[in-house]
Order: structure tokens, then C-alpha cells, then sequence
């Protein structure tokens, strides 16, 4: 053999992954930003689970879908979907072959941490009229303050009545907030550690000032704040206690940097892989197996709960699938599980500059390389981690690699600083092989995280072509 150079052979043989942008073409590049466009404007309109859930139904109902309840057969080809609660969705496309012999899944989260208003939530201090809070998921809660806030929810009446609540997003619309200390009189707050900087506890909104014109009541800025809400909405404070009612950040998703090339919004953990799946599901054509797309509630605390991915409500679904193809019988959900492949689709944790030290870099994800690929979460020994076969894992090269998408293969930081977990598991443990395939993200649970425009395309190009292959 003759003589190799050195620079063709390190071509050939190193996994280097190089910046995305580099050789991309005018369209390539415009079909990117298109794309991150749509996205940050379904990202602006879909800050809770309620409203992900109910705009990713809008967009399924345009693109031919049906709620499953209105078919009593289904052949190839059809579409369907069925939302639990109002809080996660399940999304198929039939494909041609039995259900038995296998689904190709994509499942996503759409929670996202947050501040939850607690039961008894309103109080006066002071004539301040506050609203007490319960934070969802693992934030950092000093990030939390003085920052504006928007009110979203759901306060249900004992009659049956629905109330929608969403204020602080328009452009005439008031804001919230949470107000820090003053550094001049934070010195006993500042000798905290920073995670107990600022606590639970101290997670109060500021909702008003203007007491209420009477003399004879005590608490009149909270009696004012609750004839205005009755007024509004004809709530009382007991209405509170049938609430479902978030405290998010009123920023708007935009792009970041000079050059447009990120995008900074709240919650793209993991609505950026809700919206990148939902993508892909519609350009779904005469699937073989069938394409299903899940977008799961309450993964931020553990997948538990009626809406969360260890419900099963999900195998309800699936079931429902395989009666009305007609090939029902006793074993076939767990035939059809144990034959299928899944892409547990969350996001992972992209190198940052400023934070060196959190990183092991031949092992992290970066803005700009493409999709992660996570063979296992979990922490420190692997715990809690779902490990996908290496067959798998070749499977989904495969695929990518033929589709020309662009990925990278990370774990969530150095072994011992800590981890996280996905709801890979809860698929596994249904019978599937699952690998973790999400988007590499900056300032992860943050009120502002940071993704690459390019990433997020390619997520979209993977979902699709996986759930097509």
C-alpha cells in the first residue's frame, strides 16, 4: 500500500465533528432560518403544557389528523391522535405493516420548569398584594427574580366552569415579578451558598398596590386584587383551590448573536423537541411501520401521575391502535412494545465557555454539531439511566447518516458533577430499545436557554427521517 498523508488519514479515521454552518449554501441556510422562525413563533405561543398540547392538536387537525374517537377502523395511512387531559398528546400515523411487528416512536416532554401558584396563593403584606409559589421541576431559584413574569392557567369552577387565565404576554398587558434584596442590605443573604441564595419560600410575586376604597375592611389590597378578579373573571379566592395556575417568564423567544445563528426563549427544554418531532411526523409519507409521536406531561418531577409517561394511558392508546387495525389479541401490546424502536427525544447540556470546568470535552455536546446522540443518562455510576444496545445505536447512525443528519455523541457533563435523566426509561421498561436524541442546550432550566438554529434543524431532519425509515 502506498504512502497515506497524515492529513488525509486524520480525515478518515478521527470523529471530528466541525462546525455546521461551514459549507452550508444560500438555500440550505434559508431553509434553516425558515424554520427557526415557525419554531420561535409556536415556542412564543406554547409557554405551559396546556398550551403545547392544545396548539400541536391545532397544527395536527390542519395536516389531516383525526381525534381517534371519531374512527372505528383504521387502515395505512391514516392519521389520529388522542390528548390526555389536556396535558399530553400521542400522535400515529398507521403504517402497513401490524402493529405487532413494531412502532417507530419519538417521545418528547413539554414541561418545563417553572413557579406553580400554591393553593392558597394570595396574601397582603404591607399593603402589597403577593402571590405565594411552589417552584415545578430543578431550577435555580436566585434566576427567578427580578425578571418579568406571566400568568398562564386553568382555575375550575365547582359548577364545571373553565376559567383561562393569561396575563403578561401582550403588549399592553401588566407584568409580574419577584424583587430580590438590594445588595446594600443583602450582606447575612449574600454569606448564603449560592443555591440557598434566594429560597422557596422567598419565591413571592408582586401583584399589586391599590387598596381598596373602604374604610372598615382590614387587607384591602388583597380585597381590591379579588373584587378585580371577580369582576374579570367571577373567580373567588376559593377558586384557587381547583387551580392550575404557572408563573412563567414573559420574555419572548428571539434570535441571538450578531449573526441570527441561536435562539434564546423559555421552555426549550423540551418544547424544542415537541415542535422538531411534530415536524417530522407530518412529513411522514406510507410508513411501513407505524410513525407515533409522543409529547408527555410532568417529566421535570419524575414522569409520575395521570399525564406523565409512566401512566398508562400511553398503552390505552397504543391498545386502541391495535383494535381498530383489527389484530387484537392477548399478547399484542406487549408484542408490539417489545418489536419497537424509540427515540427518547430531551435535550442535553451544551458546552459553555464561561463554565469549563462542568465539561469533559471529548464527551459534552456543542452548539452548532448537530443532534445529540445519548447512549445513556443518568448519574454519577449510571443511575437511573436506561443504556441503549450498541445494535441500536449503529441502527440510528445508519439512518442519520443516510439522511444527512448531522450528529454528535455526549453525555451530560463529567461523571461525577452530577446528571439527569430522560424518560428513555419508561420506554425501555415497556420492552423497546430507546436511544436519547435531543437538542444540545445553553443555560439549561434557565428562564432564557440558548439553542443553535442549526441544531434544531437537524433535529427536525432526524425525527423524520427515523420515524420514516
Amino acid at each position: 500500500m502506498g504512502r497515506i498523508e497524515g492529513k488525509e488519514l486524520k480525515e478518515r479515521l478521527f470523529n471530528d465533528k466541525p462546525n455546521g454552518w461551514e459549507g452550508l449554501n444560500d438555500e440550505e441556510r434559508n431553509d434553516i432560518f425558515n424554520f427557526a422562525r415557525d419554531y420561535m413563533f409556536y415556542l412564543n405561543s406554547s409557554k405551559t403544557e396546556k398550551e403545547i398540547v392544545q396548539n400541536s392538536k391545532d397544527i395536527l387537525l390542519k395536516n389531516g389528523f383525526v381525534d381517534i374517537s371519531e374512527k372505528e377502523i383504521l387502515e395505512p395511512g391514516d392519521k389520529v391522535f388522542y390528548v390526555n387531559r389536556g396535558r399530553c398528546l400521542y400522535a400515529a400515523i398507521i403504517g402497513s405493516a401490524d402493529i405487532e411487528e413494531g412502532m417507530k416512536i419519538v417521545a418528547a416532554h413539554c414541561d418545563s420548569p417553572r413557579l406553580d401558584l400554591k393553593q392558597n396563593p394570595l396574601y397582603e403584606d404591607n399593603e402589597l398584594g403577593m402571590l405565594k409559589t411552589h417552584y415545578y421541576g430543578g431550577i435555580k431559584k436566585y434566576q427567578w427574580t427580578n425578571i418579568p413574569l406571566s400568568i398562564h392557567g386553568t382555575i375550575v369552577k365547582v359548577n364545571g366552569e373553565r376559567v383561562n387565565i393569561c396575563i403578561g404576554e401582550k403588549e399592553d398587558d401588566p407584568i409580574f415579578t419577584i424583587s430580590d434584596l438590594l445588595p446594600h442590605l443583602a450582606t447575612e443573604q449574600m454569606d448564603r451558598k449560592l443555591r440557598d441564595g434566594v429560597q422557596g419560600e422567598e419565591l413571592n410575586v408582586l401583584a399589586g398596590s391599590i387598596p381598596y376604597d373602604c374604610e372598615d375592611v382590614k387587607e384591602k389590597v388583597k380585597l381590591n386584587l379579588l373584587k378585580m378578579l371577580n369582576d374579570f373573571y367571577g373567580i373567588r379566592e376559593v377558586d384557587f383551590t381547583s387551580s392550575e395556575i404557572e408563573m412563567v417568564p414573559a420574555y419572548k423567544a428571539k434570535s441571538l448573536g450578531f449573526d441570527f445563528s441561536l435562539i434564546a426563549g423559555y421552555g426549550q427544554d423540551d418544547k424544542v423537541c415537541c415542535y422538531t418531532a411534530l415536524r417530522g411526523l407530518l412529513e411522514v409519507m406510507n410508513p411501513t411501520k407505524t410513525a407515533v409521536v409522543v409529547m408527555t406531561d410532568k417529566e421535570e418531577i419524575g414522569f409520575e401521575g395521570v399525564t406523565g409517561m409512566y401512566s398508562r394511558i400511553f398503552e390505552t392508546f397504543i391498545m386502541e391502535l391495535i383494535e381498530k387495525t383489527g389484530s387484537a389479541r392477548v399478547s399484542s401490546l406487549d408484542r408490539a412494545f417489545s418489536n419497537s424502536k424509540a427515540l427518547s427525544s430531551d435535550v442535553d447540556a451544551a458546552y459553555n465557555p464561561n463554565f469549563p470546568s462542568a465539561f469533559e470535552k471529548n464527551n459534552t455536546s456543542y452548539l452548532n454539531r448537530g443532534v445529540t446522540v445519548v447512549k445513556y443518562t443518568g448519574s454519577r455510576g449510571k443511575s437511573g439511566s436506561s443504556e441503549a444496545p450498541c445494535e441500536f445505536v449503529a441502527e440510528v447512525r445508519g439512518t442519520f447518516e443516510q439522511a444527512g443528519v448531522k450528529y454528535q455523541a455526549c453525555e451530560l457533563g463529567k461523571v461525577d458533577k452530577g446528571g439527569g435523566g430522560t424518560i428513555a426509561l419508561t420506554l425501555a421498561n415497556r420492552g423497546m430499545d430507546v436511544l436519547d436524541v435531543g437538542v444540545p442546550v445553553m443555560g439549561m432550566h434557565s428562564p432564557y436557554e440558548i439553542t443553535s438554529k442549526f441544531d434544531v434543524y437537524q433535529a427536525y431532519k432526524a425525527y423524520r427521517a427515523f420515524l420514516n425509515d
